[in-house]
């Protein structure tokens, strides 16, 4: 191990699995909406959940951010994440609204 506490060697396993499961958790909700197996608020509720478990399954297999323990770094990451994903969500809300009522019709 190095001095941050990481094994020095790297093994191809761990990304293989945190990729098999980023493509599950892709895969699902593409699967529920293309289907259409369940009503709308439902299916909304079933894409946020896969989509936070992915969120995890990124921060865990890619980034190697622990949940077990929480130095300084990694609460600065996850807060940095945190507000990434809220500039992004909520931008892309604005626009979406802004557009919507721009092209009401009157």
């Amino acid at each position: 191990m190095d001095a941050s506490g990481l094994p020095n060697e790297r093994s191809a396993a761990p990304y293989l699995f945190g990729l098999a499961l980023a493509l599950i958790l892709t895969a699902v909700p593409f699967g529920v909406v293309y289907f259409d197996f369940l009503q709308n608020s439902t299916t909304l509720i079933v894409i946020a959940f896969f989509a936070v478990a992915q969120i995890l399954v990124h921060l865990r297999f890619f980034l190697h951010i622990g949940f077990d323990s929480t130095p300084t770094e990694n609460l600065v990451v996850m807060a940095f994440a945190i507000v990434l994903m809220c500039i992004m969500v909520g931008g892309s809300l604005w626009i979406m609204f802004d557009l919507d009522w721009r092209m009401m019709v009157q």
